[in-house]
């Protein structure tokens, strides 16, 4: 007896990334493996779960092709453990904790002991993306070497999305003759992420060089009239390169989700 799923829900933006799952519990009961019963209780927490201090979004990955990722600020150990634990239990991707503090590392160790903490900038990585052919390629490019945690976050991020990442450090227009020699690299890759504090000039630099979409990423570093990064974040927005989008001050991992759907786009697109 065959099940028919649709090809993809009416408001999803991806082919929904948990419907293996589904349609095998579906076959389950179909061929008598699986009670309705537990089918129901399996079904039960699909939309959503209620753990230990938290609501855990389980369609949010049918629904973006994205986990739900746990923000470690103002939680306790045992909240981000319990989040983990559940999105690890349910989700097919990468699941991640962001701004996370070794204490908060250690528990998510206890119900994911793959995990991985990258200490600079606090992100980690529960669990990677399922294996298969790699998204396609971003180069990460940033400023300086202070601009390095942001820069690693996103790194790190879009490499536990299957993306293949090219890093090229300490470009900063403050010498902009070695940003020049990366010209190649830079085209090479698919998408690109730069991360600039200061005046926050590099995005624009970049953009004027490159036919690849640039994801902007301003960080707080700088002196006083850079307002915590506030200066780089208002210079990338008045860019006058087209081709930059910008996100938060000091946000690589949503730098690395902005490119992530725009190569799994690029992907649906093609096939």
């Amino acid at each position: 007896m065959g099940i028919y799923l649709p090809r993809g829900p009416k408001y999803t933006m991806a082919h929904p990334v948990d419907e293996k799952a589904l349609a095998h519990l579906l076959s389950g009961v179909a061929e008598g493996d699986v009670s309705v019963q537990a089918a129901l209780d399996g079904l039960r927490t699909l939309p959503y779960e209620q753990v230990e201090g938290a609501t855990i979004d389980h369609h949010r990955e049918l629904r973006t092709g994205q986990v739900e990722a746990v923000y470690g600020p103002g939680k306790t150990p045992l909240e981000v453990r319990s989040a983990v634990a559940a999105l690890v239990a349910r989700a097919t991707g990468a699941v991640f904790v962001t701004r996370a503090t070794r204490q908060q590392f250690q528990a998510v160790s206890q119900v994911a002991p793959e995990a991985r903490y990258h200490e600079r900038s606090g992100l980690v990585v529960a669990r990677t993306g399922p294996n298969g052919d790699v998204l396609g390629s971003v180069a990460v490019v940033s400023a300086g070497t202070s601009d390095q945690p942001i820069a690693e976050e996103a790194t790190a991020t879009a490499t536990a999305l299957r993306m293949e990442v090219d890093a090229v450090r300490d470009v900063g227009v403050a010498g902009v003759h070695r940003l020049l020699d990366h010209r190649a690299r830079i085209e090479a890759a698919d998408c690109v992420i730069v991360v600039a504090g200061m005046e926050g000039a590099l995005p624009s630099v970049v953009a004027g060089l490159t036919s690849r979409p640039v994801v902007a990423v301003p960080t707080s570093v700088g002196y006083g009239a850079s307002f915590q990064g506030l200066a780089a974040l208002l210079a990338m927005l008045s860019s006058c390169a087209p081709g930059v989008c910008v996100v938060n001050i000091d946000n690589g991992f949503g730098a690395a989700h902005v490119a992530h759907r725009i190569l799994r786009a690029r992907r649906q697109d093609r096939d």
